[in-house]
This record gives C-alpha cells, structure tokens and sequence, in this order.
C-alpha cells in the first residue's frame, strides 16, 4: 500500500517527468527522448542526493516510480499539444521544485545530516533534475536567471526542516513545506519578483573598455 508521503514523492516525480517531456516535444525529439527527459528530470535531484547521502537511489527499487514516469511522457506524447501552454511547463516545474526540496531536507534529517546541509540536499533534490534537463535541451537554465527558484527550493527545504523540529507529523510538515515553496515560486512567476543581480564593477568595466 502506498503510504500518503510515498504518494506525495510520486507526485513530484510525476510534474517534474512532465516538464522534462514537454522540452523534449517542444523540441520536436522522438519518443524514447521524451521518456528519457522526462526520466532525467523526474528522478535527478534524488538521485544525487541519495548519491550524496551514500545510499541506493530510492526509484532504482520502486518500480512505480518508473511507471509514473512512462505515463507522464506519454500524457504529454498522446494529448493536443495546446493542452500544454509555456505556463504548463513552469507550473509543473514549480510544483515539482517544492515537493522535491521538502522532500528531500526530510530525508536528509531521516539519515542524521546536520541542519544546514539537510537544507543544501533538499535545494539539490528540487533543483538538479531541472538543471540537467535544461543543459540537455541546450536552452539557458532558470537558475543562471534572476527569477526566485533556488530561493524557492531553499525556502521549502527550511520549512521542511523547521516543521519536523518542532515535532509536526511527517505528511502535514512536508505539505505545508511543499506549498510555501510553490507559493514562493508561483509569486515570482505571476508578479515577476527577482533578486537583484551582481552589478559592482560594470560601470568601471565599461569605462576601461571604451579608454582601450
């Protein structure tokens, strides 16, 4: 039987497995590169972090997880592609972020890592999978933009970790988690908020460019 956390993993992997099938269609590639997109993005933060934590990648025993995965490529393979805006793939990839991040700080204090570092596995655990997909694609990856993603995947990951020190049941920690992280990113997304960017030293820069 599956249990509500395990549903919850499953669900990550699925909108994370779709985002990485939709820049594979968008791209015009086969099937089987959708599938392995799709595969790449939906079990890539975990599997480094599982790496990291000197443990077997969970899904390499889990044999829904491969599952979810298939169908997810072939939910976006088989149905109309206006089914599937740009918002689609950002959404998706919101949801998968949070999920992941607060996931994965979890896991992290399941297996004794100290605090600061079980946050740093639970940003690599929602980050990385889209990273590779982007690299993959060949297209620039969100987090070489200033929008608020990593930002995103930390804050979750803090919750995460504050919710279950403080002795809050395992599922409601890591949902209240996962929807501080995706309202985060969400907010960015709809309201355009970004970091500022390094700037320090551009004016002087331009000025020894323009001399030489």
């Amino acid at each position: 039987m599956i249990t509500p956390v395990a549903a919850l993993e499953l669900v990550g992997v699925a909108v994370f497995a779709v985002s990485g099938a939709l820049v594979a269609t968008r791209l015009r590639q086969t099937f089987v590169t959708a599938c392995f997109f799709a595969l790449v993005t939906g079990v890539g933060g975990g599997s480094l972090r599982d790496l990291l934590l000197g443990i077997r990648a969970e899904w390499l025993g889990d044999r829904l997880v491969a599952l979810v995965i298939l169908l997810s490529a072939l939910a976006v393979w088989f149905t109309p592609g206006r089914w599937w805006r740009e918002r689609v793939l950002e959404w998706a990839d919101a949801a998968g972020l949070a999920a992941f991040a607060a996931l994965g700080t979890a896991k992290a204090v399941e297996y004794g890592v100290q605090p600061l570092p079980a946050i740093v596995l639970g940003v690599i655990s929602g980050c990385v999978g889209g990273i590779v997909r982007d690299v993959l694609a060949g297209i620039p990856s969100i987090i070489m933009r200033p929008e608020l993603y990593v930002t995103a995947a930390a804050l979750a990951a803090s919750v995460s970790l504050i919710a279950l020190g403080l002795g809050m049941p395992r599922l409601p920690a890591l949902l209240l988690a996962s929807a501080a992280g995706f309202g985060l990113r969400g907010a960015a997304m709809i309201w355009k908020i970004e970091l500022p960017a390094y700037a320090r030293g551009i004016a002087g820069d331009q000025h020894d460019s323009e001399r030489h």
